[in-house]
């Protein structure tokens, strides 16, 4: 991994950690490995940073999901296969999913222009999706498909960021595995089924 993949990593999971505000370069230099002025070489300011962390971010889905909708083959297919990459994204990285619920709290304007700019084109995708899907009789005609993606959303994110208090709810105090495990395949259940028809 080259240096700047690296600091954007770290600064990820320290901003996600204690929010922005409350973490240094200093600290996100450490971390790396590397004194300050290198990680200024890459980035000159903390915001700048910032702003590089969430466009890495966000513009993930803007090359991932238009291939993921062109290469499924049918309604479900497309829906598994959007879903299960959403998840397995956050999954693979909670902290990318604590950083955006931070990042939405701290700075709503902010973060709205970039979800504008990033997420609005792809989710404009899957709505014409839905509502191809609506008007062949699979998709449920009352599902309003943007507040439908939005939730949808909310509901991957927020489970991702909230996984291990929200764990604790689970009875047997499984793994933490286990625990995604379940929530994963409940969240997908939860969205299958508000989509298609039965």
């Amino acid at each position: 991994m080259v240096i700047r993949d690296q600091i954007l990593a770290e600064a990820t999971r320290r901003f996600a950690a204690r929010g922005f505000d409350a973490t240094t370069l200093k600290e996100i230099a450490e971390g790396v490995g590397i004194r300050s002025p290198s990680l200024l070489y890459h980035f000159k300011t903390k915001d700048e940073l910032r702003r590089a962390v969430l466009e890495k971010l966000l513009s993930h889905w803007n090359d991932v999901l238009p291939r993921l909708l062109r290469a499924a083959a049918s309604g479900e297919d497309q829906f598994e296969r959007v879903a299960q990459e959403m998840v397995a994204f956050f999954a693979a990285s909670p902290d990318r999913a604590r950083l955006l619920v931070r990042e939405v709290m701290d700075r709503p304007e902010e973060i709205q222009a970039l979800i504008a700019s990033h997420v609005l084109p792809w989710t404009r995708l899957v709505c014409d999706y839905i509502r191809k899907g609506q008007a062949e009789g699979d998709v449920q005609s009352e599902v309003d498909p943007e507040a439908y993606v939005i939730q949808v959303i909310n509901l991957v994110v927020f489970s991702v960021a909230t996984l291990d208090c929200f764990g604790a709810l689970l009875e047997d105090q499984p793994s933490h595995e286990r625990v995604w495990q379940r929530q994963t395949a409940e969240l997908l259940r939860v969205a299958r089924q508000s989509l298609f028809e039965r």
